[in-house]
């Protein structure tokens, strides 16, 4: 067993992951951290997990936690992160970090979108991107995981068999994206209450949305050119789930036919990717309170583009069922241990 805590467990990322590892054969939870609600138990907060987790939320105390911990999963706004982790990784902590913080190769790019100095260079650099597909190697033997966000993981995870094949014009790919509600995070705002999400649909961020820089960075790296593209997310008034829709010209005379077999072929070992049949498309629906991500493809002749959809959870293969598929490799375990569940059909 291995001794794990969380810090910023009440929110929706730190729910998810409480309800998975509590339940893990191969962790125990520690210590809660969560500064809101300081005696409290886990599951008074969230009964559905009443004698399954009944730990009381604690304050923030590192070294208490680097003591007790061996890992430790941080769910923090961006900039809360860099002044926790560091001393935990001195203290021979594991870390696998939620926060754009890390994530980003080049520190100026990341002060640039997040508008902020990032302070951490050296730290930066022992970061491994937390896509175990892309990634995987590196991530079994890191100190530090940056969890990729879920926009980035639904798009990335779609566009890169087609890159890999280069069967695709790179400078023409349009991602449209639509998240549920839970990606903002749980939080009082008039903006994601009840009246006006309900009955709704939008787009937002548009040419501005922070995710498109991580998305560029990662698929520049999977093509070995820099490359720039689209990017509008969309809200939708659902609580969880995200289905992207790309588009993107064609660099070679193939079928729909062929670019599936290509895919097939890419993801063929990989647990948590599943490429869909011929005529088929994901939904979101199929693939909620999962740790999955579905991914169609379709070529329109008319116009000599690929059309790509992938969806997933947010929170969980875009965010906390993510973080665990790296924990698991981290401790040198299967990859799917305590997450390969279907998804909730109704």
């Amino acid at each position: 067993m291995v001794n794990l805590s969380i810090i910023g467990a009440t929110g929706y990322v730190g729910l998810e992951l409480v309800r998975i590892l509590s339940t893990h054969p191969n962790i125990r939870l520690v210590k809660l951290v969560s500064q809101s609600y300081v005696g409290k138990k886990f599951s008074d907060l969230y009964p559905s997990l009443r004698g399954i987790c009944d730990i009381e939320c604690s304050a923030l105390n590192i070294h208490e936690i680097a003591e007790s911990s061996e890992f430790v999963i941080t769910a923090l706004p961006h900039d809360a992160s860099k002044d926790i982790i560091p001393t935990l990784i001195q203290l021979g902590v594991k870390v696998i970090d939620h926060s754009a913080h890390f994530r980003y190769k080049d520190v100026s790019v990341y002060e640039s979108v997040y508008k902020t100095t990032h302070e951490l260079p050296e730290l930066q650099a022992q970061a491994v991107y937390g896509m175990p597909e892309l990634y995987r190697n590196q991530i079994k033997d890191a100190t530090l995981i940056a969890d990729p966000g879920c926009y980035p993981t639904c798009s990335i995870l779609g566009l890169a068999p087609a890159i890999k094949a280069n069967m695709i014009d790179l400078s023409s790919i349009i991602i449209n994206a639509v998240s549920g509600v839970s990606g903002a995070g749980r939080k009082a705002d008039v903006d994601y209450s009840f009246c006006e999400l309900d009955d709704n649909f939008k787009a937002y961020g548009i040419a501005t949305h922070r995710h498109t820089s991580e998305i560029e960075q990662e698929l520049s790296l999977l093509a070995g050119e820099a490359i720039t593209i689209s990017f509008t997310p969309h809200l939708a008034p659902f609580k969880r789930g995200m289905l992207a829709t790309i588009h993107v010209n064609l660099a070679k005379d193939v079928s729909t036919e062929e670019v599936l077999a290509c895919y097939q072929t890419y993801y063929k070992n990989e647990a948590f990717v599943r490429v869909m049949p011929l005529g088929t498309m994901p939904e979101v629906k199929h693939v909620r309170g999962s740790n999955f991500v579905d991914i169609g493809v379709m070529v329109d002749r008319r116009v000599n583009r690929l059309v790509i959809v992938s969806a997933l959870d947010n929170l969980l293969k875009g965010s906390a069922g993510q973080a665990v598929q790296a924990l698991n490799s981290m401790m040198g375990i299967d990859e799917s241990t305590g997450i390969k569940v279907p998804g909730t059909q109704i």
